[in-house]
């Protein structure tokens, strides 16, 4: 295979089914593309694309009377493209995205330039390759089973340093501005953000951490349960104890009893 190996083709109305030890890129001109990533599936046409990872299993039928582009990203490539990093960010799961009018008119100029100088399909390619890379760092992508979220925000919301901080305050007032600053984002947008990777809000998820830090103290340690709700920002044993009830289905009392 070469370096990239990027080619115009026309799918046909037959059914195909395999998985490949590259990464691939769809690209369709024209017509229309039935594709499933993983039993997932959707319409590749001129306006939604796909990218598919190495040995992700794919099935596909064209209409016949598709123009469709096909890149072929060996993984050994990836070290040697610019951003090539980045780039392996876009494979990291099955993905099918939205194709803006200038990604489809750049599309359209690269097939017809393809198709005049296949020689140049490696320069062709890393140019196709690039110009995603700048539409999807900032798109939503919808990956089959997951929710959209954009690479900025990815970036933006570094999980593992959020959790730390939270664990030096958990015993403060812990608000939603302050975790957003750490991200850089307005807090509409980091709440917005936040609940698409964890499925939770921030304060639900500041409340998880404190009750499963407060276990630990309850069942591992001596302290009273009033010195345990204070370390873990409850303003009183009471409200301590409804919450880890709930949150648990037993007493810290009991629980700690239990053990």
């Amino acid at each position: 295979m070469a370096y990239l190996d990027l080619r115009a083709c026309t799918l046909e109305p037959e059914h195909v089914a395999h998985a490949h030890d590259h990464h691939q890129l769809i690209l369709a001109t024209c017509g229309v593309t039935e594709l499933a990533i993983e039993g997932q599936g959707e319409r590749i046409t001129a306006s939604r694309g796909c990218l598919i990872p190495c040995t992700s299993r794919h099935e596909y039928a064209g209409d016949g009377r598709n123009r469709t582009l096909v890149l072929d990203i060996p993984l050994a490539s990836l070290p040697a493209l610019r951003d090539g990093d980045a780039i392996e960010w876009l494979f990291e799961k099955p993905c099918f995205f939205s194709v803006p009018a200038r990604l489809r008119a750049l599309a359209g100029t690269l097939m017809q330039q393809l198709e005049q100088c296949p020689a140049l399909h490696s320069e062709i390619a890393a140019l196709l390759l690039r110009a995603l890379y700048l539409h999807l760092r900032d798109e939503p992508v919808a990956s089959p089973g997951g929710p959209a979220l954009t690479r900025q925000a990815r970036e933006r919301l570094d999980q593992a340093r959020l959790d730390a901080w939270i664990d030096r305050h958990l015993a403060d007032e812990i608000r939603v501005e302050q975790l957003a600053s750490l991200c850089a984002l307005s807090p509409g947008h980091f709440h917005a953000r936040f609940r698409d990777l964890t499925g939770a809000t921030p304060l639900a998820y500041v409340q998880a951490r404190r009750l499963e830090h407060a276990r630990t103290l309850v069942c591992h340690s001596g302290l009273s349960l009033g010195h345990v709700a204070s370390l873990v920002g409850f303003r009183d044993q009471g409200s301590f104890s409804r919450a880890y009830r709930r949150h648990f289905g037993v007493a810290p009392s009991l629980d700690r009893r239990s053990r």
